[in-house]
């Protein structure tokens, strides 16, 4: 006695669903042993550099990201993660941006040299000259200041260990993603099973 079509369609979709269940098992243990592994690189680190020389407080003010998700909707209706590396590479300053940074600079200077000159003006004209200055020259020196590699935030000669920590939690990016693509994979399976169900139930009903 051969089966139905429709009980053929909603036997292969179980069979699919349960093999996507089992990879995403399989791929959370391995985000949980990975995981682990960072943060076990990380207290090496902290053991040998010393506990405060590996923390926030070593964070970057400004951070770029070197990693970026982006996410893309399938034929299936399943929404897809996927993560894109970027390479930082310290730029040089432009001559173009030189001479914007450097022209509010030189202006100062000159209205210091003429507050001396003229011994008539306010001392309060003077104060806001000062200020001005000290304002315009932080974001000449940040523009020439290129991009770093998060590991020298921590210091020039890192331990082998914080690399290593650095390398597991890129994997860790990336393998979230799969994961979370897969999630999504096994959600829409599991409502197109449940529709199929439905309809042979009414089939059978009739």
């Amino acid at each position: 006695m051969s089966l139905d079509p429709a009980s053929l369609r909603i036997d292969q979709r179980l069979l699919y669903f349960m093999d996507q269940l089992e990879i995403l098992e399989e791929k959370r243990q391995k985000l949980n042993a990975l995981i682990e592994e960072g943060w076990f690189n990380i207290s090496k680190a902290r053991y040998s550099m010393g506990n405060k020389q590996v923390s926030a407080l070593q964070y970057a003010s400004e951070m770029d990201p070197h990693v970026y998700v982006n996410t893309s909707l399938s034929e299936n209706g399943v929404v897809e993660f996927q993560c894109e590396q970027t390479e930082h590479k310290a730029e040089e300053p432009k001559e173009s941006d030189t001479v914007e940074n450097m022209g509010p600079t030189e202006g100062g200077l000159r209205r210091r040299m003429n507050v001396r000159q003229k011994e008539t003006e306010d001392e309060s004209t003077a104060k806001g000259q000062h200020e001005e200055e000290r304002q315009v020259a932080p974001k000449a020196e940040k523009a020439q200041c290129p991009l770093q590699e998060p590991l020298k935030w921590f210091g020039i000669l890192v331990p082998q260990n914080l690399k290593q920590a650095q390398t597991v939690f890129k994997e860790v990016i990336t393998l979230s993603a799969e994961i979370s693509t897969l999630q999504n994979v096994i959600l829409v399976t599991r409502e197109e099973l449940q529709s199929q169900m439905k309809e042979k139930q009414k089939i059978s009903l009739n």
